[in-house]
């Protein structure tokens, strides 16, 4: 179980650093060939899918907003991330949880939702 920033595996800070800076390539580096996002209820599969919804989700999207990570917890394979985000999208603030299923040094699965 970790809470901390500097605990988390490398591969989780590499994409949660690059979804808040907006770089959908770096993002993308991090996953298995066949993973699968889950995010507003929709399955985004493999590297193509991922590619598609990090272009329209995170690279160009129309909101700006920022990031506060607040927490994590995981356990061998499973971390789970909270952020905490405020902006000029729907509704102004959102608190996340980024579900994390690590395969080695790449992420298989990620769910996110409130």
């Amino acid at each position: 179980m970790t809470s901390e920033w500097d605990r988390l595996p490398d591969n989780v800070k590499k994409f949660m650093t690059a979804i808040d800076a907006k770089q959908g390539a770096h993002a993308l580096s991090v996953f298995t060939p066949d993973a699968v996002v889950t995010d507003e209820g929709r399955d985004h599969t493999g590297r193509d899918g991922i590619e598609a919804w990090l272009t329209d989700s995170v690279s160009e999207s129309e909101y700006t907003y920022t990031t506060e990570f607040t927490g994590a917890t995981g356990t061998g394979p499973s971390v789970d991330v909270g952020q905490h985000l405020e902006g000029d999208f729907p509704g102004g603030v959102a608190d996340l949880h980024y579900r994390f299923t690590l395969d080695g040094a790449f992420i298989s699965r990620l769910v996110i939702e409130p």
